[in-house]
């Protein structure tokens, strides 16, 4: 008889779900772009079960992480560190993978894996810097959507520094630039290699091994990604489920407590 598990990570950002039949195949997936304190938790669980074709009782082992982790006690039959689940999800996609670095809505990390478990990370949970938040607060100002912003700094024929690493003086910076008239491609490529600095910083505290793989929302992001591939020295593998990494990884672990 096949064995369901359930992962689910609650982000800060959005909500995301993922059924596995057997610890092997990804039978169905959700996401719902709000994430922690809200009703995105409880809309991502009924979808992705509505997507598989099946009910709770399902399910046999129900793994939560993610920042609003805790929120689903209830529900879920354990909650684990959102580390632990993005290097499971990221070697189960990637078995090669030594360097994960997942770029989250409120924060950053870069974690240093061998043979799918984490031996070392770094963190950057006090700024916004470099986050999916500082991207949404940039693109509000440039006045254009966040998932427009790869397409638009791949335009960018000339080089602008967005030297300020902190959220609030960027801002100021990109005003002052746009006051000038400044190109906006030319802008967001710009903010795409700060960002990359930023996360290229903590990577070098970690030590970067091949290969590397990015997780997280950001991830998406081309202009990121290539930022980052030029900064580091190494190519950034990207998966399609990107945003699922979380989830999965979370799935992975419920069905390893299943099989026991």
């Amino acid at each position: 008889m096949a064995i369901y598990t359930l992962g689910i990570d609650v982000g800060s950002t959005a909500s995301k779900c993922v059924i596995l039949k057997d610890g092997k195949e990804i039978v169905a997936k959700s996401l719902i772009d709000v994430g922690a304190g809200t009703s995105g938790p409880d809309r991502a669980i009924n979808q992705v079960l509505e997507n598989a074709g099946l009910k709770r009782e399902d399910m046999a082992y129900i793994l939560a992480t993610g920042y609003g982790r805790n929120s689903l006690e209830g529900f879920a039959d354990k909650q684990m560190s959102e580390l632990s689940c993005h290097a499971r999800g990221a070697y189960f996609l990637f078995p090669e993978v030594h360097t994960v670095i997942d770029i989250g809505g409120q924060d950053v990390k870069v974690m240093h894996i061998e043979n799918g478990a984490m031996v070392n990370f770094q963190m950057n949970d006090k700024c916004a810097a470099g986050t999916g938040r500082f991207l949404d607060v940039m693109a509000r100002v440039l006045e254009v959507k966040v998932g427009d912003l790869g397409r638009l700094g791949a335009l960018s024929t000339k080089k602008v520094a967005i030297s300020s690493t902190c959220t609030v003086f960027a801002e100021s910076e990109v005003i002052s630039q746009l006051a000038q008239a400044t190109d906006k491609c030319d802008i967001i490529n710009g903010i795409h290699h700060s960002v990359a600095a930023r996360v290229v910083g903590l990577a070098h505290r970690v030590g970067v091994q091949e290969m590397v793989v990015m997780t997280g929302g950001v991830a998406q992001n081309a202009g990121v990604v290539q930022a980052l591939q030029e900064q580091l020295g190494h190519e950034v593998h990207t998966s399609p489920l990107t945003q699922y990494v979380g989830a999965l990884g979370a799935a992975l672990f419920a069905y390893q407590k299943a099989s026991r």
